[in-house]
């Protein structure tokens, strides 16, 4: 076999062999297309679903509709139906736009103890007026640093920062609380504030502090970002205020 031979052989095989990998990816993108373009009508969430609120009550208030979804963007145990979830109830609270599936979803028991507490902490609650927790901004998943307003042992006034970062886990639910302030005239106003429970996660240390500052001063979150740059110090003071 002469030369000129081999390499017309090789000439071929490689033409073939581009010819087939063109061929793999025009069938891969065809399908690709496929799966992009063609849809399946899933149940989704249209408004906020509650931990321990019932699959059917969600659907009764009108939360959920069925959504056209790409193949490629659905969820694994996605749902077509309530049929499957029928008297289940939500373990974690689901937000508008998501997709409704089937690992969200439980028994009564499995939503009351279903709080994600990361390892080595603890759960703890408190009870804050809409302006301490950020005029309601503050959300499961959110980092916040904690001041306390409080007066130290010779009565002066102060607010310093008492946790740099902590991560908020849930928020409960909302009560109404009395206030009544008095003006130099002696004319008083009554107003009714809401409060919320909101819970943190916390270690044991953080937690006594935080147990602490409520019963003996109070409590102010400030909403964190990633750029947020907090420290702790000595604080602001009456006699510190204005220097």
């Amino acid at each position: 076999m002469n030369r000129r031979t081999v390499l017309l052989i090789v000439a071929v095989v490689i033409a073939l062999l581009g010819t087939a990998l063109v061929f793999v990816y025009v069938r891969g993108a065809d399908q690709r297309a496929e799966d992009q373009f063609d849809t399946v009508d899933v149940l989704t969430a249209v408004a906020p679903i509650e931990p321990g609120e019932s699959i059917d009550d969600a659907a009764t208030n009108g939360k959920l509709a069925m959504e056209a979804v790409a193949q490629s963007n659905l969820l694994p145990n996605h749902q077509t139906s309530i049929e499957a979830l029928s008297g289940s109830v939500a373990t974690t609270r689901i937000y508008a736009g998501e997709q409704i599936i089937s690992d969200k979803f439980g028994s009564e028991v499995e939503a009351t103890t279903a709080l994600a507490i990361p390892k080595g902490m603890i759960a703890v609650s408190v009870n804050l007026t809409d302006t301490a927790r950020v005029a309601g901004f503050v959300s499961p998943g959110t980092r916040v640093a904690i001041f306390l307003n409080g007066t130290d042992d010779s009565d002066n006034n102060f607010t310093r920062l008492l946790l740099e970062e902590v991560e908020v886990i849930a928020v409960g639910s909302t009560s109404t609380t009395q206030t009544t302030t008095t003006t130099p005239e002696g004319t008083q106003t009554t107003e009714e504030l809401p409060k919320t429970l909101m819970t943190l996660a916390l270690d044991q240390d953080d937690a006594e502090k935080v147990l602490f500052s409520q019963t003996n001063g109070e409590l102010v979150f400030g909403l964190m970002t990633e750029d947020s740059n907090v420290n702790s110090g000595p604080g602001v003071t009456t006699g510190t205020l204005f220097r």
